[in-house]
């Protein structure tokens, strides 16, 4: 087994609105991650097991890289995105006031494409396109 780090072509990115609470951040990041490995299943590594083999899901097989970023630069990155037709996931301000599944698909289809208040994204695809996408946002300290 070699000792060399393990680089990816691909990158996996979430990018927060800049004014959201601390829990806002956790809960936006932990949703918008879920849906990556439903609909890209590469990104998913195996299951992990400990020594007195107990087992345990498997979980994504790269870093998650968080970024934040003004209103507009998500907005633009957004528009990035779409364009680019990287697999994506979106969290707008409409979802923090819905408390199930089927109440936040409906509150993201009765606002248009342009019209979202977003508050999140995540990106995975190739790490020059998903930079292309999140250009203008900064590491989340």
């Amino acid at each position: 087994m070699s000792n060399e780090p393990i680089r990816f072509d691909t990158k996996i990115a979430v990018l927060l609105r800049e004014d959201l609470e601390p829990w806002q951040r956790l809960n936006v990041t932990a949703f918008l991650v879920s849906g990556l490995g439903t609909q890209v299943p590469e990104v998913i590594g195996d299951p992990y097991e400990d020594a007195d083999d107990v087992p345990y899901l498997p979980m994504f097989r790269q870093p998650v890289l968080v970024f934040e970023a003004t209103k507009e630069t998500l907005t633009a990155a957004h528009a990035r995105v779409i364009s680019r037709s990287l697999p994506r996931a979106l969290f707008t301000s409409d979802l923090f006031t819905t408390g199930n599944d089927r109440d936040n698909r409906a509150a993201v289809r009765a606002v248009g494409t342009g019209e979202l208040d977003l508050v999140g994204l995540a990106v995975y695809g190739p790490r020059n396109g998903v930079d292309k996408v999140i250009k203008g946002a900064r590491m989340h300290p």
